[in-house]
């Protein structure tokens, strides 16, 4: 099976890695500034690309695809989570003022907007839209990856769950 192999893992690993760097690019390149909610759907981001280096590490391995498939869903999820969220504050469906901080709020223990201010810090406003392609903006293709990340995740698990219960004659 595919997910068996290092190969898939590294490449959702990359995914992430470009989803990252593009928004370091959006950010410190071309001068957008993210918003909170941005902020935590860059750390989900990162949530994905973690999943994928502990898959990668022993593919072959049920527990470890597991892992790696449970962190994926998970951040994927937080990540559709938030960008429908967002979505919604810039489609005015939801008043950004009642929904979006102003602070990360990290927790103790993981201060990133403090570590890494350049990176987790947000400055700007969950309602404004600083860059559309196709008619959609940043939070919308967010959303958009993130559905098919779950797609992709849901179809391995199909795979997954089949292949365990198929009998194996030897």
């Amino acid at each position: 099976m595919i997910s068996h192999r290092p190969m898939p893992w590294l490449v959702l690993a990359i995914s992430a890695i470009s989803l990252e760097s593009a928004g370091l690019y959006f950010q410190h390149g071309l001068g957008l500034d993210p918003c909170v909610l941005c902020i935590y759907q860059r750390t989900a981001v990162l949530g994905i690309a973690a999943a994928a280096l502990i898959g990668m590490s022993a593919p072959r391995f049920l527990p470890v695809r597991l892992i790696g498939y449970a962190g994926w869903g998970a951040s994927a999820l937080w990540a559709l989570y938030l960008s429908l969220k967002l979505s919604g504050m810039q489609l005015g469906l939801i008043a950004p003022s009642l929904s979006c901080d102003a602070n990360a709020k990290f927790p103790a223990w993981l201060k990133l907007d403090q570590w890494l201010p350049s990176v987790f810090q947000p400055t700007g406003f969950c309602g404004d839209i600083q860059w559309q392609f196709l008619g959609l903006s940043m939070p919308q293709w967010m959303a958009v990856i993130m559905a098919f990340n779950l797609v992709v995740l849901i179809t391995l698990l199909i795979f997954e769950v089949k292949n365990l219960l198929t009998p194996r004659y030897r």
